[in-house]
């Protein structure tokens, strides 16, 4: 008797929907081929993870509200991204101290809840892609995904996976790009300072391509690179293991 696919819900992100839904349509491929069935709720909205940083809870539990409705009876949901995931995961339980009802569905949400590289890895047991992508990359471990849910060997050993794919480990790979969310609105002389060092790590690798699992941090290091002159492109790791660079990668064509 053949398993019975596991139905996963597909939590896109507000940055994947406005600026690169090519990371949705990867991430699609990437469950399919892993046996899910996939489905994305029209309801969804942000993660409410702005708000959140803001000190916003009282947007933030609407928002949180919302998502969790919108994503229930879902066997797993899967965000490519680990920021994310980490704010349904890790925060959305604490917002609901008052609300024992909420605080129980906001549990059964965080517990359900996973990032999509490692979820790939860790849960699907994914070893072996058919992407024919050819390319020296680098891999920048995003802040989120690395220390609130311990993202990093899962995306290197499916990046490993890949014949056409030589790994050049920057410096600092584990160092923050200084995107932060908010934080690069608010501090930008800051982050500027932190998104040059990296971009030096990157250039330095002599890697001509830049992967990252989270999205804000890969527009960050893009525009930054661009604006350097650099050759070197940024995608989604997503869109290399689903074998979809159709798209122009990030930041081209972007002034």
């Amino acid at each position: 008797m053949s398993e019975t696919p596991p139905r996963v819900g597909l939590f896109i992100t507000c940055l994947v929907d406005l600026h690169r839904p090519s990371v949705g349509f990867a991430a699609v491929r990437l469950l399919e081929e892993a046996g899910c069935k996939v489905e994305v709720p029209a309801l969804q909205t942000c993660c409410g993870q702005p708000a959140y940083n803001a000190g916003d809870k009282a947007d933030c539990r609407a928002i949180a509200i919302q998502v969790i409705e919108a994503f229930q009876g879902f066997d797993f949901v899967v965000a490519p991204s680990g920021s994310c995931a980490a704010m349904l995961r890790h925060h959305y339980p604490t917002l609901f101290d008052d609300d024992p009802t909420m605080a129980a569905k906001a549990q059964d949400l965080a517990a359900r809840c996973h990032e999509l590289l490692s979820f790939l890895v860790d849960v699907r047991q994914v070893t072996d892609l058919a992407s024919k992508v050819r390319a020296r990359v680098t891999y920048h471990d995003s802040c989120s995904g690395l220390r609130e849910l311990g993202i990093k060997d899962q995306p290197r050993k499916l990046l490993a996976g890949l014949d056409g794919i030589a790994l050049e480990e920057m410096q600092d790979a584990d160092v923050c790009c200084g995107f932060g969310g908010t934080f690069c609105v608010k501090y930008p002389e800051i982050s500027n300072k932190i998104v040059t060092e990296k971009t030096a790590s990157i250039e330095a690798s002599g890697a001509d391509l830049l992967l990252a699992g989270d999205l804000g941090c890969l527009l960050n290091m893009a525009g930054k690179l661009k604006r350097q002159g650099s050759k070197v492109q940024a995608r989604h790791a997503a869109e290399v293991l689903a074998d979809l660079c159709d798209a122009p990668a990030i930041g081209e064509g972007q002034g």
